[in-house]
């Protein structure tokens, strides 16, 4: 008797660290969900037919720049994706996502800043879903434009895979971000899953459904894209 005691004990202990880690990945998806909808709130925020055409969005909350120089620190979020073969149905579950690294103006300062990046074409999401990625390299990424009637025609951003945009202090602002890598983060998926999966099988094939913590996230890109103005390829 004792001795199976001893056991659940040791088992109710082992499972306390995971526990632990799903709390603070609900409390991240909550702030992804803030942030989105305070970003969106903005005046001159992300043009609507930037974020329309976006197959993904990922949102990184208070990202302490500082950290990156030292090593070993790296921002942590979550990016969700329209469901459905095409990237053309409602915004669903979402994966947790890491980023690491940056450029000497990234890692400047020691200030927590929000990071949002679209991801605008499939070949730039099935990237970053499937492995490591790093922008501006395996990524093409460029400076997000601003405002709602803000030209989104230039060359770079008409090309580039991911756009990105940071808010520091209040001030929101297109920023570059090369030499940033993003990478699915396994082990919070699997603490906020309960079981481990990578994060194809989450966004792409919707084994899971979105958990309670994403539902600010889901409702305000819902609520300010709900139908996709993609194209699907022929």
């Amino acid at each position: 008797m004792r001795k199976a005691i001893a056991i659940l004990a040791v088992a109710a202990f082992a499972a306390l660290p995971l526990t632990a880690d799903k709390y603070k990945d609900e409390d991240r998806l909550v702030s992804c969900g803030q942030v989105m909808k305070e970003v969106l709130n903005i005046p001159d925020d992300i043009p609507q037919s930037l974020i329309d055409r976006a197959e993904c969005v990922i949102v990184l909350p208070s990202v302490l720049k500082g950290g990156f120089i030292v090593g070993g620190s790296y921002g942590r979020g979550a990016m969700t994706c329209r469901s459905g073969d095409q990237f053309n149905g409602p915004w669903g579950a979402p994966t947790m996502m890491a980023m690491e690294g940056g450029s000497v103006g990234f890692q400047a300062g020691g200030q927590a800043t929000d990071y949002v990046l679209l991801v605008m074409n499939e070949d730039g999401a099935r990237a970053i879903l499937s492995s490591k990625v790093k922008l501006g390299g395996d990524a093409s990424a460029a400076i997000g434009p601003l405002g709602r009637d803000a030209s989104a025609s230039t060359d770079a951003t008409m090309r580039a895979e991911v756009l990105s945009y940071s808010r520091t202090r209040g001030v929101f602002a297109g920023i570059a971000l090369d030499g940033a890598s993003l990478r699915p983060d396994d082990d919070a998926n699997q603490a906020l899953y309960g079981k481990y999966t990578n994060a194809r099988e989450i966004v792409l094939h919707g084994v899971f459904p979105p958990p309670e913590s994403a539902k600010g996230l889901l409702s305000v890109l819902n609520q300010h894209s709900p139908v996709s103005a993609h194209k699907p390829s022929k």
